[in-house]
């Protein structure tokens, strides 16, 4: 379990810094706040001074009465709890796609799609060179601008519900290399090792050459790209609540 403190220094600045780290054989609440002020007592630090604290949305931890926030407001009542609001965010997206059939099945075949490509060095290594050879290409044309830092060749990246905007890395990665996934798709049905191979990359390349898979690429990721930043302010060390506020409002104008 790693700790990280937030507080306030001498000159009146928001730090936040990592604490400690401790292993736990088990994550029911009472066994964490046991941890925790282990920790803190070894550093003569007094949990009654806490005035804050911030975790996942997991029932242990946020549970009303059993969680390890309310076992630490037992003891201190000045240690309000706050969901994490990039956490809340990205976790509201994700149950809105969900409720949209066309959305969701195209979250679906993206996995399908990264499972397939991520489950074999040789795939990843041909859509890497593909990319290689699709960014030279594009470069000697003057159809794509150079400098540092630009043309990185990534990875496909996978969706977690929980991890602040994956999904958008995701359908990002999928736009940038779109082509170039396809010929590896391509490649897969013709030379695949076995027929299932064969079989599940040509059911996921008809998808992903659908209309429907295309159109719902697009609108995701300008749907997910204004989230996007109101999900980096929101993970801001130093937070001007004024302006996330602003932020937030602005976003739902633009969705």
């Amino acid at each position: 379990m790693a700790i990280v403190l937030r507080f306030v220094d001498k000159q009146g600045y928001t730090q936040e810094r990592f604490f400690d780290i401790g292993h736990v054989h088990e994550t029911n609440s009472l066994t964490l706040k046991k941890e925790i002020c282990d920790v803190l007592s070894r550093h003569n630090l007094s949990v009654e001074n806490i005035r804050g604290q911030g975790y996942d949305g997991a029932s242990n931890m946020h549970g009303e009465w059993n969680g390890l926030q309310a076992l630490f407001i037992q003891e201190c009542p000045y240690a309000y709890y706050i969901h994490c609001f990039a956490h809340q965010l990205q976790l509201t997206l994700v149950a809105t796609s969900q409720e949209v059939i066309p959305v969701e099945q195209f979250f679906t075949y993206l996995s399908l799609l990264i499972n397939l490509i991520s489950s074999s060095c040789k795939r990843v290594d041909q859509l890497r060179v593909a990319r290689a050879a699709r960014i030279a290409e594009l470069i000697a044309i003057d159809e794509l601008e150079t400098g540092r830092g630009q043309n990185q060749i990534g990875t496909l990246k996978r969706p977690g519900t929980t991890r602040w905007g994956s999904h958008f890395s995701s359908i990002y990665s999928l736009f940038i290399e779109y082509e170039d996934i396809c010929s590896v798709l391509i490649d897969v049905i013709n030379y695949g090792n076995t027929s299932i191979q064969r079989s599940e990359a040509d059911r996921v390349y008809d998808f992903m050459t659908s209309f429907d898979f295309v159109l719902v690429m697009h609108m995701m990721r300008d749907i997910l790209g204004f989230a996007q930043v109101l999900s980096q302010a929101l993970q801001c060390k130093s937070q001007d609540i004024l302006g996330a506020l602003k932020l937030a409002s602005a976003t739902k104008d633009r969705l």
